[in-house]
């Protein structure tokens, strides 16, 4: 399993995540609400727009979006990387 980095910010995390169909939806505050609708279903997140994210939080984002995608987190976190 790849390291997670450390320096990942909420608004570079919006725009990897792009790539896989989320779509800001709304912004509160230091919160930004994404959605897709790419597997059939709605699946919204929400990410702090914080520089940088902490380690737990982006965790747990990295797997929720893992389990929706139906995609290895390993390969989550590559591109992330890039």
């Amino acid at each position: 399993m790849p390291k997670i980095p450390r320096d990942v910010n909420g608004s570079d995390l919006c725009k990897f995540l792009s790539k896989y169909g989320y779509v800001i939806t709304r912004q509160r505050s230091s919160h930004i609400r994404l959605s897709s609708n790419i597997m059939g279903k709605t699946h919204q997140i929400t990410i702090p727009d914080h520089n940088p994210i902490k380690i737990g939080t982006l965790n747990f984002i990295l797997n929720d979006i893992s389990d929706y995608l139906k995609i290895p987190k390993s390969n989550v976190i590559d591109e992330l990387k890039k």
